[in-house]
């Protein structure tokens, strides 16, 4: 497929040569782009449109960015979405600006090509210009161009992958921030009557992930039987997905309805009763729990960033929404609670997660270890 760039009303338009029934078709495509600076980004506009209509050979000739379009265009099938969604922002924002701009070929990927990539976004890779990117972003970034080079060793185009050779900064040991039992209940009192506060409390209880507390629907619940069921996640990276599946098969677990969770969740049934009579046909019919009176359900960008403005309102510690699901295993743990139950309660599909992030809060249970074994041992001597 061939194609040029138009200038229409001071636009950029793509214009493709298609063909159907062996009949050439001329197609048109605005950009949304201006005439005036932005020829170069219409071109690479046009470029990648080409390759999603008529993907280009593989050969060691590619330009390497045009090879990271193609393992996207692949691994889009073979991925859920939300994780395509994160491929792609990665790559659009910091992996093919940089390989365009220097336009290395495949064959010319090596080690010492891959470098000063790594590097450039370790020291400048922040779009805030506030410095560099964390080592976990910079292991995201590498997955993304080590799988792209495995292709290319598949199809006999390298020899080898020679990202395998880059070096990156150490990954620090995460330390989650978390809210004391005394802290969260000066929360809940705070923020009593805001619309967020039923999902907040209910965050704070099981330690439910932001997809999952959002992916509640009423089918979630079994009231006769007293049980709370995770089945259901809604995501967004660029996009808001809902998905009738968990990230991981020990994601999909079930808890206890206590009185406070029930009671929550009854008046929230109260509430969806009352607001569906009183705003009649312009009532959103949606199967979720947590959502506005008009039945809209709150999107995943609202409950981070009001739950932060809330924080700042009431002068508490700042910490990420996220952090409720680390403040509720921190205190299962201090209540003497095993790195194995927390596992389960959280979740995680690997007790080498629960020990990597809240493994220094375990200091309760070892304390009472160490103090039977010194018992054991001293007490007769």
């Amino acid at each position: 497929m061939t194609g040029s760039l138009q200038v229409k009303n001071g636009k950029y338009y793509m214009v493709l040569n298609t063909y159907e029934n062996r009949k050439r078709k001329v197609k048109w495509i605005a950009t949304g782009l201006d005439e005036r600076g932005n020829k170069r980004k219409a071109e690479q506009m046009l470029r990648e449109t080409l390759l999603t209509y008529e993907p280009q050979k593989p050969s060691a000739e590619m330009l390497f960015a045009d090879c990271v379009r193609q393992w996207l265009g692949v691994i889009i099938r073979k991925v859920d979405t939300v994780t395509y969604q994160g491929y792609e922002v990665l790559a659009n924002t910091h992996i093919l600006p940089y390989f365009d701009e220097n336009r290395l070929k495949l064959r010319e990927i090596t080690a010492d090509t891959l470098q000063p990539f790594f590097d450039e976004k370790a020291a400048n890779g922040r779009k805030d210009g506030k410095g560099g990117l964390s080592p976990a972003s910079l292991r995201r970034l590498k997955n993304i161009v080590n799988q792209t080079l495995n292709a290319a060793v598949k199809n006999g185009l390298l020899s080898s992958n020679p990202c395998q050779f880059v070096t990156l900064p150490k990954e620090e040991q995460y330390q989650a921030q978390f809210y004391t039992a005394s802290q969260m209940q000066a929360l809940f009192g705070a923020i009593k009557g805001d619309p967020l506060a039923p999902l907040v409390r209910i965050a704070a209880l099981y330690g439910l992930r932001r997809s999952e507390l959002l992916g509640l629907q009423w089918d979630s619940l079994d009231f006769e039987a007293g049980l709370l069921t995770i089945k259901h996640t809604v995501s967004k990276v660029t996009k808001t997905i809902a998905k009738d599946k968990t990230k991981n098969a020990s994601s999909h677990r079930s808890f206890p309805l206590t009185p406070e969770a029930r009671a929550i969740f009854e008046e929230a049934k109260r509430q969806e009763s009352e607001n569906r009579e009183q705003f009649g046909k312009a009532y959103q019919q949606t199967p979720y729990v947590f959502k506005w009176a008009n039945g809209q359900p709150f999107t995943p960008d609202y409950v981070s960033k009001h739950f932060r403005l809330l924080l700042k309102k009431h002068g508490l510690p700042v910490i990420r929404f996220h952090e409720l699901r680390h403040s509720c295993a921190s205190l299962l743990l201090n209540s003497g609670c095993t790195l194995k139950d927390v596992q389960e309660w959280m979740g995680h599909a690997d007790i080498k997660m629960t020990a990597n992030i809240y493994g220094h809060l375990d200091a309760a249970r070892k304390q009472s270890m160490a103090d039977k074994l010194s018992s054991s041992l001293w007490d007769e001597c």
